[in-house]
């Protein structure tokens, strides 16, 4: 992941209001497409241009090339609000994040996600690092995508919080095979497979289990099938079942 600037000089007459909702509209574009990554994007006034402060999936990320088509309309509107085309300055790689997958073709993906990361939540299956989601289809937005994530990512957080008054709501949104949570995820993975026509992996979360003697004895919920493994899968999966395309691990509190 890496640190940058975008600045949007004024070229002509426009306010406040005008210029805050042409960046804005043209940085949920990018949100959307995966080109840029978090929710927090911090905005000021320089000068004469105003200055964005932005996390970036790779250096390159935000080439034209990458733009859905919402995005690249949302480019031409700045000029509509007295805004030059965006100046892109990488301030330096952020040593706190997760590195993008090297991998130019993965030969497989997973849907995964956890309330603390911030990158794209699909992931190279070879060597579970991030893939930027404008690398996986030209042109396509990812709106539904993104926004499942930002669900999960609510909902991980409260089950993490112990003294929470939803904890057990959200554990079980996160946990059951059937909620709505996990059948959109799972849609949204099958829709991905075939746009990329590779397999892509859904994880399942585990937190806690009602008995762990049993744990490591559960089948795969989507077909019954064992799919315990006897290594787990990078360190993190202990089960997968290569024909409903699901991963899982032990549940946390019997390990």
């Amino acid at each position: 992941m890496y640190v940058a600037e975008l600045s949007f000089l004024v070229i002509g007459d426009t306010s406040y209001s005008a210029a805050e909702t042409a960046i804005r509209h043209y940085l949920e574009a990018l949100i959307f497409r995966g080109q840029m990554l978090g929710r927090e994007m911090p905005t000021y006034f320089q000068q004469d241009r105003f200055v964005s402060r932005v996390q970036l999936p790779a250096p390159d990320a935000l080439l034209q090339q990458h733009h859905s088509e919402r995005g690249l309309s949302a480019l031409q509107q700045l000029g509509a609000a007295g805004l030059a085309l965006p100046k892109l300055n990488v301030l330096g790689e952020d040593l706190m994040a997760n590195h993008t997958d090297p991998c130019k073709a993965p030969s497989a993906l997973i849907l995964y996600s956890r309330f603390a990361l911030q990158n794209s939540p699909v992931y190279c299956a070879e060597h579970f690092a991030p893939v930027p989601l404008y690398q996986l289809a030209p042109r396509v937005d990812f709106e539904a995508l993104i926004r499942w994530q930002l669900q999960y990512q609510a909902l991980d957080e409260i089950q993490m919080q112990q003294h929470s008054v939803l904890l057990k709501s959200a554990e079980r949104a996160l946990q059951q095979p059937n909620s709505q949570l996990n059948q959109t995820g799972r849609n949204l993975a099958r829709q991905l497979s075939k746009l990329c026509n590779k397999p892509v992996y859904y994880a399942l979360y585990r937190g806690s289990s009602a008995d762990c003697a049993t744990e490591t004895d559960r089948r795969c919920p989507g077909c019954g099938a064992q799919w315990r493994l006897t290594e787990s899968w990078h360190q993190l999966f202990d089960f997968r079942c290569d024909h409903c395309q699901l991963v899982s691990n032990i549940a946390w509190q019997c390990q």
